[in-house]
Formats: C-alpha cells, sequence, structure tokens
C-alpha cells in the first residue's frame, strides 16, 4: 500500500490539497528587483544641497526622523439619562480612540563636504592614513572608499560632527586634509 492510499484510501489526492504544494515550490522572487537608491547626500556627497547654498559646494546630510506620540482620549457615544426627579437613570457611555499625533517634524540636517573631485584615490588613502593614526581605521590605505572607511569616518564624526559615512568638510579639516580659510584681523 503507498502512502497516499494510507492516507487517502481511494487512491487520488484531492487536487486543493496538491496545488497550494506545488506553487510553494516555485520560485516566486522576481528577478532583477531594483532597489530604490537612497537620497542624495546621506551616502555620498551631493551638489544638491539646502535651499540657499553657494552655487559649486557640495553637501552630505543626517536625516532625523520624526517624533510621533499616540494619543489616547475618551469621547463620550452615549449622554447620560436623566429620570425627571433628577438622578441619573443610565450613567453616560464612552470609548477611547486613539490617534497619531507628530511631537517634531523630520529635518535634514545639511552639512558642506568636500566635492566629488576632490576625493581623488590619493585624497582617500590620506584620509585613510589620518584615521589609522588617530584609531578610527585599521585596513590598508588603498584609496578606495570602502564600507570599512566608512565606518571609520562615521565613528570620527559621531563626536562632534554628523553621524554620517559621509566625510564633512569640517572633519576633512580636523584631520588636516584641507587647508582652513584664513582670519583676516583689520
Amino acid at each position: 500500500m503507498t502512502q497516499v492510499a494510507r492516507f487517502f484510501p481511494f487512491g487520488r489526492v484531492p487536487l486543493w490539497l496538491v496545488l497550494p504544494l506545488g506553487l510553494a515550490a516555485c520560485d516566486l522572487a522576481p528577478v532583477n528587483q531594483a532597489e530604490e537608491p537612497p537620497e542624495p547626500g546621506v551616502l555620498a556627497s551631493t551638489r544638491n544641497g539646502p535651499v540657499g547654498a553657494p552655487p559649486g559646494s557640495c553637501w552630505g546630510k543626517t536625516v532625523s526622523p520624526a517624533v510621533v506620540q499616540t494619543v489616547e482620549q475618551q469621547v463620550q457615544t452615549k449622554p447620560a439619562q436623566v429620570n425627571d426627579d433628577g438622578t441619573i437613570g443610565a450613567p453616560p457611555q464612552y470609548r477611547t480612540t486613539s490617534r497619531q499625533e507628530i511631537i517634531s517634524p523630520r529635518v535634514d540636517n545639511w552639512f558642506e563636504t568636500p566635492c566629488a573631485e576632490v576625493l581623488t584615490p590619493e585624497f582617500i588613502a590620506t584620509l585613510q592614513r589620518a584615521l589609522s593614526v588617530r584609531g578610527y581605521y585599521a585596513g590598508d590605505a588603498n584609496g578606495v572608499y570602502d564600507a570599512p572607511t566608512r565606518a571609520a569616518v562615521q565613528n570620527f564624526q559621531r563626536g562632534d560632527g554628523p553621524d554620517s559615512p559621509v566625510l564633512s568638510l569640517a572633519a576633512a579639516r580636523k584631520l588636516g586634509l584641507i587647508a582652513v580659510a584664513r582670519q583676516f584681523s583689520e
């Protein structure tokens, strides 16, 4: 006696049982599912900076998400029934409603960055050496702005700059990679 005949005495398996099993075996994942690119400025600098940015400047950004709170409120659905003598015949009825309330909106935090033409392999190798000397980068100075380099940049900047893998102009100046604007006294 076969396994099927043991569970289905007539020897046939119902189609409603076989069809879902057959479909489950199919690979239904799309072949070329393209991911959406991240917002400009989040993973790489962009020339499309904030409103009023000087022409030719490059920018990065971090995003502070909106803070949302759930507010619950009692709403009267049926008023109290008052008898002719002034006593309450039936108490009022209430229900709890909840709604979302934005406490603070999403904020784009823009910061100035070196532009892409500055980020040559030589510049990036110098960046990697500067981060290595300060204990933020442990790899080779290969001149590639790869994931370990981005992580080191983010860790370096996190203390007093943007929490971003995009190198800020202030961090580049602090590392001695870009000249600091000269202040003239009168």
